[in-house]
């Protein structure tokens, strides 16, 4: 054999390993999280670990790390974690009035009226969430999730195409400012972002404020919503303080800002392929061929606290269901007992600003 061929097929043996090993150092026990009685990083592969650790220490946000001691961890029951959601993180969106927004011109473009039932006065009975995860293609859920009074669907996941795994029904759906800034997504002339209730939420990466106000003045009777920083934050400390460990210093992921939007919209809301079920995949989205265990178990986001919690919040549903359904069914606010007003706050408790 020529020396060359011999360094190619070298190099091929050598590639092949990588990936294996990329590959199994990457896959935590995602079957037994669903399992798991208390949040724990050493579900994490090492490089996630790395990347939690990684979070922690740059603290971008600059938030105020608590001690463990104290807190409650798995002692709370379903109901007493939603009513501490409801009261800690009461629903909020820009109204425009308040500081700095109101100086940044926020006021008289942003909806006037607060994010409610799509119909003043009625609740929205039972909510569909459907997640992007890879998990949702082979699923046949379609029928099923377009069976909910209300479907939310998160930044540019597509129904065509995919209709008898996702559905094609969409009430709402919740962006991050990348969808608005990046041509790539054509926000302005592609169908996904045309009808129904538009959310945005996180901190502005890119330009968002141009875009926003543009959509605004072009469709003026599409409601556009933005959720208020402190609803976001106030879900993180929900997370914290029923977390055993330190979690990321990051805002929640989409997944876990779209079940607490809809828990405060619907009586009952039905979360898709938040909990991996026996279809877990790395497959980060059923529409594209990235694959990323982070998407699953989470880097940035405190990914697999939040689905922790959100496990045992759903009383009814034993782990074992969880893992062949791919379906967890959580009471909505209004349904559950909790006495008291909720909490709101002007700004994120939990920050050092």
């Amino acid at each position: 054999m020529k020396p060359w061929r011999k360094f190619l097929a070298l190099m091929a043996w050598l590639l092949l390993f990588l990936c294996l090993l990329s590959y199994y150092l990457d896959k935590g026990p995602v079957g037994q999280m669903v399992r798991c009685v208390d949040a724990s990083s050493c579900l994490l592969s090492p490089r996630l670990q790395q990347a939690r650790l990684h979070y922690l220490n740059s603290n971008k946000h600059q938030v105020t790390l608590r001690p463990a001691e104290g807190r409650p961890g798995g002692q709370r029951s379903s109901q007493e974690l939603l009513c501490e959601l409801q009261r800690r993180a009461s629903l909020r969106t820009l109204d425009g009035s308040q500081q700095p927004f109101a100086g940044m011109g926020w006021s008289g473009v942003v909806p006037g009226e607060p994010l409610g039932p799509m119909v003043p006065g009625s609740e929205i009975e039972t909510c569909a969430v459907v997640m992007s995860a890879g998990a949702m293609l082979n699923s046949s859920l379609g029928a099923e999730i377009d069976s909910h009074d209300a479907v939310l669907r998160f930044n540019a996941a597509p129904t065509e195409g995919y209709e008898k795994d996702v559905g094609n029904k969409t009430t709402i759906r919740i962006m991050n400012s990348q969808i608005l800034a990046r041509p790539m997504f054509h926000f302005n002339s592609s169908s996904l972002y045309r009808d129904g209730t538009l959310v945005w939420y996180e901190d502005p990466d890119f330009d968002f404020f141009t875009p926003y106000v543009d959509r605004r003045r072009k469709r003026p009777d599409q409601p556009f919503y933005i959720l208020h920083p402190a609803f976001l934050w106030g879900l993180w400390d929900v997370i914290q303080s029923n977390s055993e460990e330190t979690i990321q210093p990051n805002p929640p992921s989409s997944g876990f800002i779209g079940i607490a939007v809809m828990l405060a919209l619907c009586r009952q809301v039905h979360v898709y392929e938040y909990i991996p079920s026996s279809r877990q995949t790395d497959l980060c989205h059923y529409f594209e061929p990235h694959i990323n265990a982070a998407c699953t178990l989470g880097a940035y986001h405190p990914l697999l606290y939040e689905k922790l919690l959100v496990q045992r919040m759903s009383a009814s549903t034993t782990p074992d269901d969880l893992h062949q359904g791919s379906r967890v069914t959580l009471p909505g606010f209004s349904t559950v007992d909790c006495g008291g007003d909720p909490v709101t706050y002007d700004r994120p408790p939990n920050k050092n600003t």
